[in-house]
C-alpha cells in the first residue's frame, strides 16, 4: 500500500507514523531522510540539493521530486511506503502524481489525522523540557511527578520559547493556510482519508489499521 501522511504540528502523525510502519512492514519517508540519504549517497540529485542546502535556500521542485523518485524506486519500496512531509503543495502532488505514473503507482490513501486547533494548541503549550538532561513532560498528558521538577535527575523544567501560545497559534495558522489546497486536491481525486486524532493513541491507530487492511484485502 502507498500512503501519504498529513496531520498538522501536534495530530499525532509522527506516532501513527511509527505504528503503521511497523504494523504493515513499509518503510517511513520524509523529505529530510530523503535528502539526507540523497547527499550522503552523493547522487547527482542529491550534490545538486547540498548546493541549495547550504546556501540557505529552499530545494527546488525538480529537484525534490527527482529525489523522491530515486527514493521511492528502492527496492524496499516494492511492497508500499509512507511519504510523510511530502508533498507540500499542489504543484509538488501533481508532480508525484506524474513520478508515480511513471514507475506505474498510485496513491491508495491520503490519511489526514484531525485535531481541532485550540486542541492543538493545549497539546503544543504545554510541554515542559528539563534544562539539566532534556527530558520532556507535558503538563496535561504526561505531567511531572512534582510540579517545575524533572522525574529523571530533579532538574528544573521549562517551557521552550517557540512553545508559547501566540508563536504555536501562528505556526498552526501558516500550516492550516498551507495545507488546505492540498486536503482539497486528494479529495477530489477521492483519496483523503480524515481520521479524528482527538482519541487515544491506541483508537485512533485501530481506525487507521482497519481502514488500511481493508483496503489492502
Amino acid at each position: 500500500m502507498n500512503i501519504v501522511l498529513m496531520g498538522l504540528p501536534g495530530a499525532g502523525k509522527g506516532t501513527q507514523a511509527e505504528r503503521i510502519v511497523k504494523e504493515f512492514g513499509i518503510p517511513h519517508i520524509s523529505t529530510g531522510d530523503m535528502f539526507r540519504a540523497a547527499v550522503k549517497e552523493q547522487t547527482p540529485l542529491g550534490v545538486e540539493a547540498k548546493r541549495f542546502m547550504d546556501s540557505g535556500q529552499l530545494v527546488p521542485d525538480e529537484v525534490t521530486i527527482g529525489i523522491v523518485k530515486e527514493r521511492l524506486s528502492k527496492p524496499d519500496c516494492q511492497n508500499g511506503f509512507l511519504l510523510d512531509g511530502f508533498p507540500r503543495t499542489v504543484p509538488q502532488a501533481e508532480a508525484l502524481e506524474k513520478t508515480l505514473a511513471e514507475l506505474q503507482i498510485g496513491i491508495d490513501h491520503v490519511i489526514h489525522i484531525e485535531v481541532e486547533k485550540d486542541k492543538l494548541l493545549a497539546r503544543l503549550t504545554g510541554r515542559r523540557i528539563c534544562k539539566q538532561c532534556g527530558a520532556t513532560f507535558h503538563v496535561i498528558f504526561n505531567p511531572p511527578k512534582s510540579e517545575g521538577c524533572c522525574d529523571t535527575c530533579g532538574g528544573e523544567l521549562h517551557q521552550r520559547a517557540d512553545d508559547n501560545e501566540q508563536t504555536v497559534a501562528t505556526r498552526l495558522e501558516v500550516n492550516i493556510v498551507q495545507s488546505q489546497p492540498l486536503l482539497d486536491f486528494y479529495s477530489h481525486r477521492k483519496l483523503l482519508r480524515n481520521i479524528d486524532g482527538d482519541r487515544d493513541i491506541t483508537i485512533v491507530f485501530e481506525e487507521l489499521s482497519n481502514l488500511l487492511r481493508s483496503k489492502k484485502l
